[in-house]
């Protein structure tokens, strides 16, 4: 019978062997995932007891999610707060500053006319806008979790990073779109 060197319950920080954190070295991520997921991965287990394939099958998906979660800096907070006690509240709480929302207002016009002109480079320049935005909130919210450990201040721009990034998954789709 084969064994996992692995505890099924761990979580996803431990089951890679790094520090529970915002800011994570991703060639760590990387080549820890390399190393478990070899030691899991099904093909390894191919000739082994159904019983043992099966076992295989299930940690390397149990592998991979981990590995989707904690290299993406929204899931990875999320994910993040909620083994620190604390809910991002996602679905209850939708409260967020006016400036925020007259901010993301004025994006989602300007992705609305410019998809409707087949605007490429209008498309182009609010997608670079909000990248920077995004990339400059997910250092601050590094800050707010591994700093200044300000858990609800997080959660609330966990809240914000993800109504931005479906703004951003939105101006891809436009980009597809008026490119096609």
């Amino acid at each position: 019978m084969t064994t996992f060197d692995l505890n099924f319950a761990a979580d996803h920080f431990t089951l890679f062997g790094l520090p529970r954190a915002q800011s994570l070295d991703l060639e760590s991520l990387e080549n820890s995932f390399r190393a478990v997921q070899a030691q899991v991965h099904p093909d390894k287990h191919a000739h082994a007891a159904a019983a043992d394939r099966r076992l295989a099958m299930q940690w390397a998906t149990r592998v991979n999610e981990a590995f989707q979660t904690l290299k993406s800096p929204g899931k990875r907070a999320r994910y993040l707060l909620g083994l620190l006690g604390h809910d991002p509240q996602i679905e209850s709480n939708t409260a967020m500053p006016m400036e925020f929302l007259v901010a993301q207002m004025e994006l989602r016009e300007a992705v609305l006319e410019a998809r409707a002109a087949a605007d490429e480079a209008g498309l182009e320049k609010v997608r670079t806008r909000l990248l920077h935005e995004i990339r400059d909130e997910y250092v601050r919210l590094a800050e707010l979790i591994d700093v200044a450990r300000d858990y609800a201040a997080a959660a609330s721009l966990v809240r914000q990073l993800m109504f931005q990034e479906k703004l951003l998954n939105e101006i891809d789709d436009a980009l597809e779109a008026v490119t096609a």
